[in-house]
Formats: structure tokens, sequence, C-alpha cells
């Protein structure tokens, strides 16, 4: 008698969003189940995405070229290990700038970038792409990676241990474990965005648009050749707003036999006044000198250090919860401080004097000596300490006659950036000391993330003070932005109206009116307001239903962060998360057994979330976050516990609940 063999049920993972963390995670999973061994365990990954499966909603690869990465390509990767010779698989694949070169189909290379050069959007997307078909053709036999173009809508857990996901085509799927790598939020409009899109509701030339990507705004539609818009923001998405209203309408940016860019209007362009609170055009990024795989060491904000800080917080107060602007911000301005005067000699004096000048200037620095006479000798007494506020708002206090001062002093201070940025990130100071902060980053999470700060020092000394400033002067764009604002600039395209920029509504003109109070006579009006900042991760207002749902039926929870010492807390806006393995707490604080989440929506509980992809050769934080989530992802399998084990488990704990029940 043949007893017939019952097929294996498939053990089954859903990662919502295939944007850069969605995709990190299918590498890893790529990666651990090829290597895996053993007997293999049927299993089904569903891949879902609303936009674009494999590249996600910002890096779509039908967007216009214009839009850039704000990383040299030569440092940006999807792989978690680099080429060895073989053929691109997970866990050794090419960096994007050796799938330009190397990998990208013909028409798609880009021989003119080189690896301290930045790609678009759409070319990184393309990237993403390729990644995604990599590890689909790589997967084992007893895995399938099924595509899923669909919005999510609710994802519920099941009554044994599985969770129900909903899509907006009516569809459901079930899976053991859930993935969310939700990416960039839809904020729900706030005080200000709901005046203004009041304002503009009965007005048929009058729009508001609120923060998003630029390429997901209706630019077209809303902006009309000859009008004036004005634009809230001068950070990295200001530009994408702006090279849609110029190139995309036909400009073109001509550099001339000077090394002077000019602009050649397409006739199309409308006329624009921006503004924001600091007034300054986020400043660029130095030229890169460093190969992907340099790491600024640190001498003061170290591991070590903040370790200390939390021994000393908890001797001295009952609770290991840091004061960032007294614990974390002077180590980081040492580091920066060294890094700067360091440079200056080794730019002044050769290596080998900049070397013995650290030595004796970081060993001042670490007993809080005073460093005068050393920076005499050096030659640098007349070079002013590195001012990290100062250089963020560096019109603070002043207060300009006419636009045309105003105009002048803006335009110095964007030169001198040009000239900083020129000398590069290892031989130019300022620079040099900026892209230091980058380096930083892991080290700053380690005493921030999961409620490392007091709750008041967490949102007025971290998210109010030092982010803003940190995100102002370590992520800039590439140089040719700010010679291209330049140009529009001098063709009188674009105004910058001034520091501390307000933006309102006039029913009497019925137009939106601009202006600086530190600028005398930079009232400006425009029918057009556009806000080009990227919407702060919120969970409170994130308009998508899926957050809604999750929110709503308490499967999701805003992170708080609270200090049981003072009776203080603070509401971060960020999704609550288990520190290690990246579980979703419900609305009780519970870890869910198969609800994970990372990337943006994890925004306020960990910092700089924004990062979209790992560095070669480096162990980056990007990378084993993917890693932990996959090993997570499958620690089931590798526990023997197949969904039909596991769900048999669950049931008879329900039967076992339901029976001490009908008994108590």
């Amino acid at each position: 008698m043949n007893i017939p063999i019952q097929p294996r049920i498939p053990y089954t993972v859903a990662v919502v969003g295939t944007g850069p963390r969605g995709i990190s995670v299918l590498e890893r999973l790529a990666v651990l189940l090829r290597d895996g061994g053993g007997d293999p365990h049927p299993v089904h990954i569903y891949a879902v995405d609303a936009v674009e499966v494999g590249a996600g909603r910002v890096w779509r690869t039908d967007q216009d070229d214009w839009y850039t990465m704000n990383t040299v390509i030569g440092q940006v990767t999807m792989f978690s290990g680099e080429p060895d010779g073989g053929r691109p698989r997970p866990g050794a694949g090419p960096s994007l700038g050796q799938w330009l070169e190397d990998y990208a189909p013909a028409d798609e290379r880009r021989p003119e970038l080189g690896p301290d050069d930045f790609a678009s959007r759409r070319d990184y997307g393309r990237y993403l792409r390729f990644v995604y078909r990599t590890i689909t053709d790589e997967l084992p036999s007893h895995v399938r990676l099924i595509p899923v173009r669909a919005q999510v809508t609710a994802v519920r857990p099941g009554p044994l241990g599985d969770y129900e996901v909903t899509l907006d085509d009516s569809r459901t799927l079930t899976a053991d474990k859930v993935v969310l790598a939700t990416g960039h939020p839809r904020n729900e409009p706030g005080d200000f965005d709901r005046a203004m899109l009041r304002f503009a509701e009965g007005r048929p030339t009058v729009r508001y648009l609120g923060g998003d990507s630029a390429a997901d705004m209706d630019l077209e539609g809303a902006v009309r050749p000859g009008a004036t818009v004005a634009i809230r923001g001068l950070g990295l998405s200001f530009y994408d707003v702006l090279l849609s209203l110029t190139v995309g309408r036909g400009g073109e940016f001509v550099r001339g036999e000077d090394g002077r860019l000019r602009y050649v209007p397409g006739g199309r362009e409308p006329r624009v006044v921006a503004g924001s609170r600091s007034g300054l055009p986020i400043p660029v990024r130095g030229r890169n000198q460093k190969d992907p795989g340099y790491v600024h060491p640190a001498l003061f904000l170290t591991q070590e250090a903040v370790a200390a800080a939390r021994a000393r917080r908890l001797s001295a107060t009952g609770s290991a919860l840091l004061d960032f602007a007294e614990d974390i911000l002077p180590l980081l301005l040492k580091e920066v401080e060294h890094v700067y005067r360091t440079t200056h000699v080794r730019a002044r004096a050769g290596a080998a004097a900049a070397e013995e000048f650290a030595r004796q200037h970081a060993g001042m620095l670490a007993c809080d000596d005073d460093t005068s006479v050393l920076l005499k000798e050096a030659g640098l007494e007349d070079v002013p300490a590195l001012d990290l506020r100062a250089l963020a708002r560096p019109f603070t206090g002043e207060a300009f006659p006419s636009h045309e001062a105003w105009h002048e002093r803006l335009f110095a201070v964007m030169r001198r950036d040009l000239d900083e940025a020129v000398l590069g990130t290892l031989d130019g100071p300022l620079k040099a000391a900026l892209d230091a902060l980058r380096d930083l980053r892991g080290v700053v999470r380690s005493a921030i993330d999961y409620g490392g700060l007091l709750p008041e020092s967490h949102r007025d000394a971290f998210l109010r003070d030092y982010a803003p400033v940190n995100a102002l002067l370590s992520a800039g764009p590439p140089m040719v932005r700010t010679e291209q604002l330049m140009a529009l600039m001098e063709q009188g395209l674009v105004e910058i109206v001034g520091p501390d920029t307000r933006f309102a509504a006039d029913g009497a003109s019925g137009r939106f009116v601009v202006h600086s109070p530190q600028v005398a006579g930079s009232e400006r009006t425009a029918e057009v307001l556009i806000d080009a900042r990227i919407p702060t991760p919120a969970l409170p207002r994130d308009s998508s239903p899926l957050t809604r749902q999750l929110l709503d039926e308490k499967v999701i929870r805003e992170f708080v962060n609270s200090d049981a010492a003072s009776g203080t807390e603070y509401a971060t806006g960020g999704l609550d998360i288990v520190q290690g393995s990246f579980r979703v707490r419900d609305g009780a604080g519970r870890a869910h057994p198969g609800l994970y989440a990372l990337g943006i929506p994890t925004e306020h509980v960990r910092w700089f979330t924004q990062i979209g992809n790992g560095r070669p050769g480096v162990a980056t934080d990007f990378m084993k976050v993917a890693d932990t989530v996959a090993r997570e992802l499958l620690a089931p399998l590798a526990a023997g516990q197949g969904p039909q084990e596991r769900r048999t488990l669950a049931a008879e704990a329900v039967l076992v609940g339901h029976d001490a029940r009908s008994h108590g």
C-alpha cells in the first residue's frame, strides 16, 4: 500500500516595501537560504510594493534623471559582500559604480561618471532592480520570490501565529513573518498645510503643494510658465523642485570657457522666490578623496566614552540616560575640531608636522587642557574655532538694508563654501571635519537610540538643536548644485528671500506672501507655494491606510522615551521596536513574534534611518540591520519549526487557553 506523501507547507515571509531597506533584507535572506544546508524546507517570499517591485517609490526607474543621489557612486553598494571574481550574486556583487561601468545595459551605462561622482536616483533604481533580479536568479530551488505590486492596507495577527496581509486589490496573503520596510511617509496636513490648502480653495490660479518627493509632485500642473512660485525649504529637495522647474522645462546649464556655469532658459520657467529658517541653501559635499572603506578613527566620541558617560550618570542620578548637550556633544565637537586643526597643519606644513601636531593636540583635548600655545606654534592662532551652529546659521543677528546687500552677503558665503569643497574631504580642513560627522553617526546612534537620552534632551538638545545642524552640514548635494543655483540667481529666475523666511497667505491680494524680517524690502508674493521639505516620520500623522489600521487596532504603537527617575517622557513619533531583533511592539508593549520594522518608520527610535545603501568593504549599520532581520525571519526554520509544526503548537496553545478559561 502506497501512502501519499503530503506536500510540506511553505514557510512564508512578506517584505512590505522594496526600496533599499527591503532589498537589503531580501539579499541577506538569499545568502542565508543558499548557505543554510540541511533538509531544505520550501520557502515563499512575497516582495510587495505599491509602486515598483525592486526599486520602490523614491528610487523608481521612470523618474527624470535630474533627480540625483547625494552619495558618490563608489561608496554605494547593495550587496553584503564585494565581488570575488565570480558571477554577481547575493553576498558577492558590484557596487553602484562597478555596475554602471561593467554590468548595466549599454544604454544605461554612464562612462562619464567616476567613483567620486553622483548618479541619478533613476540609475540607482535600475541598480536596485539589478540586485533584485540577481536575488531572483540565484535563489535555491526550494525558494520562490513572488513579486506583488499592490498597496498593503492592513496587517493583522492570525490565530495560529501567522499574519494576514490585506492588499488594496482585495487579495489577502498569509505569512509566517512580515517585514515593514515602507520608507518615506506621506503625512496628514499639519496646521500650516491646512491653512494654505483652505486659502487655495476657490482660487483657480493659486496652488499649495505639501512636502513630498519632488518626483511625485504635480509641478507641471500647478506651476504655469511665467508664474511666481514660492519654495519653502532650501535643502536637498529644494534642488529637486528647482531643477524640475528649469531643466525640466527645457532649460540648460552650459559651462563657459572661464569654467563658470550659465543658464540658458527654455522659455517655460516660472520665477522662484525661496527661503528657509537659516536662509542658507544647504552647503555642498566636499570633493570626495576617500576610498569607500575609509572611516574616520574616532579618538574622543568612542563607544567606550559613551559607556563611561552612562556609568557616571547612573552613579550620580540613578538613571543611565544621557544628556546630549553635556555628555555627547562636547566629545563630538572635539572630534571635528581635531580633524579641522590637523588638516590645516597638514596643508601648511606637511604630513610629518601634522602627525606630531595631532599627537599633542589630541592629548591636550583629552585632558581639556588649553591648546592656545600649541595652536600659536602651529601658526593657527588666527584660525577661528569650528562653530557648527554658526556654519549652519551664518546670518544670525544680521540685518540687511536692501536685497542687494543681502544678495552680496549670500553669494560670498556660497562662493566660500564652494572654495572649501574644492579642497576635498581629506585636504580641505572644513569639509574634512564635516565629513567626519558622517563616520561618527554610528557612535551617536549608540548614545541616543532606543531612548538612550533623557526625554527632554532627546527632544530639545538633540532633535531640535543638533539634528538639523548635522543634516545641513554633513548631507549636502554635489558642488554643481550650488553652481546651478548661483547661475539661476544671476539670471534673475531665482531669488533667496533671506534668513528666517516667513510664509503666509494674503487674503487682500489673493496670493501667498513671503518675507524675511532681516532683509529690508524683502516681501514677495506668489501664486504657488511649495513645501520642499521631506516629511518627518511621525506615526500619528502618517496618512497611509496601513499605518492607520496598525495604530487603530493597536498592532503597533508609538515609541515614547520615558525616564522613570524623573517621571518625564517624550512621544517621539517613531514606530516602537525591540532593540536587537527589530520586532515590533504592539499597543500593550508586547513584542510580536513575527512582525518586524526597519528603516524610516523607526526614525526617532533609531537615528538617521534615511541611509539607503551600504558601503563597499565596510560593515555598516545598514547591512548589519538587514542581516539581523533576515536571521530573525529564518530562526524558526533553523530551530526545526516549519509552519506546520509552529501552527500546531499555536493551535494547542489556543485550546489549552480555552480549556483553562472554561474551567476557571
